[in-house]
């Protein structure tokens, strides 16, 4: 089975696209990965976007054109990925996260938007979509999902070993030496450094290409401390934060209270030690032998230096020599839990989100024709990736 994977993440900068051919061995998993892509965002939607995510205020009206422009965006995005492959049988999409509602460490809801009745009515083949809140439901987060694939790939590599994603925040998956798995959010990674960027005008691109304004800064320590003081930080796992918490007016109101001009090179370098300081601290404490690094931040040699200075007895490496490209691993993950769905089987970890128990992910847009489900496969045990 081709699953086309889609997904946007909490950097909200454009659109990873995967084909994976899964082939079922028993309770093994094959994945080909035959097609990678991403696509940023049209500037104007881009900037929509970013207007109507918290803590701003928008309307229903802007909610429901967004899910349309975004759902067509993914559509196409599709339409040219499962072009470049000679077709797909299935697609996952995540759609983007416009708001994830936590309270008391728990989350309540969550909302994605990016219609998928577009992709189907494009594609002509099964949409699996709002794939976090059958977690909620059972009592989880939603959130961590990567952890499900990260198990899978790390088993074999030496113990303990983690696996972390450096998107707009930072998440990690952790399986100890008994084999026990613990995912989650562990804070910012490059969500307050591009809100920043943005806010200042500092680049046309967005973000903090190749580290580069963040070396023509100095950490502020008094600032730094103080970001450090989050409570966030200090809550037990699982846990899950986005841009609810970490935001562009998070930083305003952190400068604010130190009553003091900071050039803005130094608050982007200070937000990159702020990832490395957290990340590293969670590693550390978790004695991980071997780190495996993906998402856009492993691109930023500020902080993959940082980590390395930070993490002398790691193995930190990128996210490939697992199989699964640093830049897509996210994608690939989606075209897993499309197969998984379609097939039947759960595809999340309870000790990462918190759920009673694991559950078969998402609902089903048809596509053309009645909707043809295979025989229910048993879990999946182990995957490999090529």
């Amino acid at each position: 089975m081709r699953v086309l994977g889609l997904q946007s993440g909490t950097s909200h900068d454009g659109i990873d696209a995967a084909v994976v051919a899964f082939e079922r061995d028993g309770t093994l998993l094959r994945g080909r990965v035959l097609h990678t892509t991403e696509i940023p965002y049209d500037p104007v939607l881009r900037r929509r976007l970013i207007a109507a995510l918290p803590p701003n205020s928008t309307t229903l009206a802007e909610i429901a054109e967004l899910d349309t422009l975004i759902g067509q965006a993914f559509a196409e995005v599709a339409a040219a990925a499962a072009q470049a492959v000679g077709g797909v049988d299935a697609v996952c999409s995540h759609g983007q996260t416009v708001y994830h509602w936590v309270e008391g460490n728990a989350a309540r809801g969550t909302l994605q938007v990016g219609q998928p009745a577009w992709i189907a009515e494009r594609l002509g083949v099964p949409v699996v979509s709002d794939v976090r809140i059958r977690d909620i439901t059972a009592g989880g987060n939603g959130a961590p999902l990567v952890p499900f694939l990260d198990d899978l790939l790390l088993r074999g590599r030496i113990r303990p070993a983690a696996a972390l994603n450096l998107g707009g925040i930072a998440n990690v998956t952790i399986v100890g030496g008994e084999g026990d798995v613990r995912g989650y959010d562990i804070g910012p990674a490059n969500a307050l450094i591009d809100a920043v960027i943005v806010a200042e005008g500092l680049n046309d691109r967005g973000y903090d290409e190749d580290g580069r304004i963040a070396a023509a800064g100095h950490v502020d320590e008094r600032l730094l401390e103080a970001l450090l003081a989050d409570p966030y930080y200090g809550l037990p796992a699982p846990k899950s934060t986005g841009k609810e918490h970490f935001h562009l007016d998070y930083v305003r109101q952190h400068l604010a209270a130190q009553e003091r001009p900071i050039p803005v090179a130094d608050v982007v370098r200070t937000l990159t030690e702020l990832t490395v300081r957290t990340v590293a601290a969670d590693i550390r404490e978790a004695g991980v032998r071997f780190l495996a690094v993906s998402g856009g931040g492993c691109r930023n040699p500020q902080v993959m230096d940082g980590l390395r200075a930070a993490l002398p007895g790691a193995d930190v490496v990128l996210a490939d020599e697992l199989g699964a490209p640093a830049d897509a691993k996210e994608a690939i993950l989606f075209a897993l839990i499309g197969w998984c769905t379609m097939n039947g089987v759960p595809a999340v970890l309870p000790e990462a989100t918190g759920a009673a128990a694991a559950r078969i992910l998402g609902t089903i847009t048809p596509g053309d024709g009645p909707l043809r489900m295979p025989e229910p496969a048993e879990p999946v045990s182990g995957l490999t990736l090529t």
